[in-house]
């Protein structure tokens, strides 16, 4: 039997409405503990009352704040980085082992640390967030400008083209193109380190949110805040998804 792909999305929505029924039946017939697992009305219950008191704007605004700062001057920082590493063998012999360094550990242990320097507010978000995407377009930008092929740059040279006719007319649009290619992850990362930090100190945000339902043993209110976050990831993914595919048609 061949299962048509246009109609996975409809699979998939029946598999999970089944298994939300089977789940509410399980709670409303006492065997599901409430305390850990909640029914899915109570969760979807805690879900509108964040936003129907309007108390989740500030907490998004806060996260949205924090991730989208931590991205640009990641993206930023992690191109020239990597450009500089990998023309400038010098830079590639200080900075590829920190990179690889950081890289290698877990960087939101850095999160607690960021508190202490930082303070909790939206700076140590930030930071956090930053060196989870600095890291990632760094590698991005220094493994791609290596793997440049290297007969065309011989023609460039041979052609009498300079630094900047290369870089102009070869890496530039190819780390272009790396960089886009990454964005999903590097957003990703943003999102991440920005709710890490708020869930280790903060006095607003997503995080905070986690740790206050946390630390009060409100599971319905943690699992409408996972799903909140699952969903707001989702959009970010998508859109830039469409924004990645609409610019690499120009790189």
């Amino acid at each position: 039997m061949t299962l048509n792909p246009q109609y996975a999305w409809v699979r998939r929505l029946i598999a999970l409405a089944i298994f939300l029924a089977i789940w509410e039946a399980a709670a409303r017939a006492g065997m599901l503990n409430p305390i850990y697992v909640p029914a899915p009305g109570k969760i979807w219950l805690a879900l509108v009352e964040l936003f129907g008191d309007g108390r989740i704007w500030p907490h998004l605004e806060a996260t949205f704040g924090a991730a989208l700062g931590g991205l640009a001057l990641g993206i930023v920082v992690g191109i020239a980085l990597g450009i500089l590493a990998a023309l400038v063998p010098l830079i590639a012999e200080l900075l590829e082992p920190i990179m690889t360094l950081l890289n290698a550990i877990p960087r939101v242990i850095l999160a607690p640390l960021f508190v202490i320097w930082l303070g909790i507010g939206i700076a140590s978000k930030i930071a956090l967030a930053f060196i989870l995407v600095t890291v990632v377009i760094f590698f991005t930008v220094y493994t791609g400008i290596k793997q440049v092929d290297r007969k065309l740059v011989e023609r460039i040279v041979t052609l009498g083209g300079g630094r900047l006719t290369l870089a102009r007319h070869v890496y530039l649009p190819s780390v272009a193109a790396w960089v886009l290619g990454n964005l999903k992850v590097a957003v990703g990362f943003a999102f991440t380190g920005a709710v890490v930090g708020e869930f280790v100190a903060a006095s607003r945000g997503l995080g905070y949110l986690l740790g206050f339902a946390q630390s009060t043993y409100n599971s319905a209110l943690m699992l409408a805040l996972v799903l909140l976050i699952m969903v707001v990831v989702l959009i970010i993914f998508a859109v830039a998804g469409k924004l990645e595919k609409y610019l690499l048609r120009w790189t």
